[in-house]
């Protein structure tokens, strides 16, 4: 499709999605429990599948599961997350979740929520997602 059919915003369903997914990385950044890239796939049924990319360098990771989104052909939205670091105003980094989600006909975009005491149970803290900019859509 090309990218000037494609509407703008993000769906009520994508919306969740990408919500649900931010929230169980939360949960395992915040046991400690280390992952690279979890992807959420969901159909036109409804059926959301999961996915976890590990085993390999996070680069790699989220090259595959940026691939996998493609591969379904089935799949209608997607949402997926790694860590990573934001910059601020100063060029200072800081730790953060970072978020790409998209539907089939709509733009993809990203998001990130600042991070810390990963590891620390409820000492575990994260920002409001803040809007990272679009992304070349994965379907």
């Amino acid at each position: 499709m090309q990218e000037e059919y494609r509407r703008e915003g993000v769906s009520p369903q994508t919306d969740e999605l990408a919500s649900t997914l931010m929230g169980d990385a939360f949960d395992l950044l915040a046991s400690g429990e280390p992952f690279e890239v979890l992807l959420a796939v969901q159909d036109a049924s409804g059926t959301i599948t999961s996915y976890e990319f590990q085993d390999d360098g996070p680069e790699a990771c989220l090259e595959a599961a940026r691939a996998r989104v493609g591969e379904l052909k089935d799949a209608i939205r997607y949402a997926l997350t790694y860590e990573g670091a934001v910059a601020d105003e100063d060029g200072t980094y800081a730790d953060a979740l970072l978020l790409e989600f998209g539907e089939r006909g709509y733009r993809a975009y990203s998001a990130f929520s600042l991070i810390d005491g990963k590891g620390s149970g409820d000492g575990f803290t994260w920002s409001d997602p803040a809007p990272a900019g679009e992304m070349p859509p994965l379907l």
